[in-house]
């Protein structure tokens, strides 16, 4: 059954509808723009996400019903053109909620005069078919052995929801944060880059230090850069420590030189080091794409201590697909390279075999001033998602994949593009004007 009242924090996540029931995609926020004095908020539309990732604008006029699990438009045609925020608008999910606000309500004296955070917002329809805000939903104060009361009070016995006030530094991101849970590094990236500038910021310093480092890997240089210069010198040092060495290289690499160097001089030596060594090749070269911490193993190393290897979840699947055998020592730059093995003749090899007896060294590995073009050439010839580094005196120094030979092949904008999903239906959607 229609509804018209509805908390905003249940239309997340809603299928969205066109009149014949064919999808459009998922609601993804509720915009609403707050007027002079008292009056309600006037909910103008919401902020939906197509199947392709792309976020649009579908006014709340189109909207003709709010059921369980699906909102229905009154029309299949929609601007898909990208949504902007205007001048006055607010984001109810992802800059509202957290908000900290004043409640003054007679029947909540606890609340009065102290310091609350939103939690949700209700919508409801008025006879003139506008939808406004109507009651808020806040957070009480915790009490010992107990969890945060959630109050629902009236629109109008709340003080400090403005664009003014929203936009102050400081605002809570629990909510904010509960929406990251689960999603891929990349997915938070993706989110981050929607969110406007200041609760970006405010969500970013507010991820640990190794969730952080996976975001920013994802993050167009720019942002990266930009995200960077808003830590504390020492914790950008920790985050550049957390992250995969070539990363962390790349990243620097758009520093000024002293920048990066007062950067590296507050990391770690170890975490420093192969950074450093990275930094001094092109990076469009493979000594410039290489991680410095590919599987290394010592040809003594069994099959079955080869696979326990591999199996490490912080590994990505190019590099888990081989393993590399040197003589001692097997930190990078190691001893002398003899050869590599791929994950599969590791499975078809009995557990107590030793890795130096099932050596491929008819590979030729990659030399680290070898450029792009070459390295893409490598990988297509011998069907590899990773190869060798080696110097001339033969000593491994890492391994290039396929993931960092993509990453300098694609556009530089790639990352400023949606994560690809299922590809939009042509005839799911119309396409009509602008905004309205």
């Amino acid at each position: 059954m229609a509804t018209t009242r509805v908390y905003v924090a249940r239309l997340a996540g809603l299928t969205v509808l066109g009149p014949d029931g064919e999808s459009i995609g998922r609601v993804r926020d509720v915009v609403v723009a707050v007027r002079f004095g008292r009056q309600q908020p006037r909910v103008h539309g919401l902020v939906v996400q197509l199947l392709t990732r792309q976020r649009i604008f579908v006014p709340m006029l189109r909207v003709t019903a709010i059921e369980p699990g699906m909102v229905t438009l009154n029309t299949g045609t929609v601007s898909l053109r990208r949504f902007a925020q205007r001048a006055g608008e607010l984001l109810a999910l992802d800059q509202v909620v957290d908000t900290a606000v004043r409640v003054h309500d007679p029947d909540l004296p606890d609340l009065d005069g102290v310091d609350v955070h939103v939690t949700d917002l209700g919508i409801e329809q008025t006879r003139t078919r506008d939808w406004v805000v109507s009651r808020v939903a806040v957070r009480g104060h915790r009490r010992i052995g107990r969890r945060r009361t959630v109050h629902v009070v009236d629109w109008s016995q709340v003080s400090g929801l403005t664009p003014t006030e929203v936009g102050k530094p400081g605002q809570d991101v629990t909510s904010l944060l509960a929406q990251f849970e689960g999603l891929r590094a990349a997915d938070v990236a993706h989110r981050l880059r929607e969110l406007p500038e200041k609760r970006r910021i405010e969500a970013a310093l507010a991820l640990d230090d190794e969730r952080l480092a996976d975001v920013v890997q994802e993050l167009p240089d720019d942002d990266q850069v930009d995200l960077l210069g808003h830590l504390e010198v020492r914790r950008a040092a920790d985050v550049l420590e957390a992250m995969d060495p070539d990363d962390a290289a790349d990243l620097l690499g758009e520093l000024p030189e002293s920048e990066a160097e007062s950067l590296l001089a507050l990391m770690d030596p170890e975490e420093s080091e192969p950074v450093r060594r990275l930094l001094t090749h092109s990076p469009d070269t493979a000594g410039g794409l290489m991680t410095p911490k590919p599987v290394v193993l010592s040809p003594s190393t069994t099959v079955a201590e080869a696979l326990a290897r591999v199996r490490d979840p912080d590994l990505t699947p190019a590099l888990a697909s081989m393993v590399f055998v040197v003589r001692p020592p097997t930190a990078t730059p190691t001893g002398r390279y003899l050869g590599c093995v791929h994950i599969q003749q590791l499975l078809r090899e009995p557990p107590a075999h030793i890795v130096g007896g099932i050596v491929d060294a008819d590979l030729s590995p990659l030399s680290p001033d070898l450029p792009l073009s070459a390295v893409t050439r490598y990988f297509a010839t011998y069907n590899l998602v990773c190869g060798p580094v080696v110097d001339a005196e033969n000593h491994l120094l890492g391994a290039v994949t396929v993931d960092d030979v993509l990453d300098h092949l694609l556009p530089e904008d790639w990352r400023e593009e949606a994560p690809p999903l299922a590809p939009v239906e042509a005839d799911s959607i119309q396409p009509s004007g602008g905004r309205s």
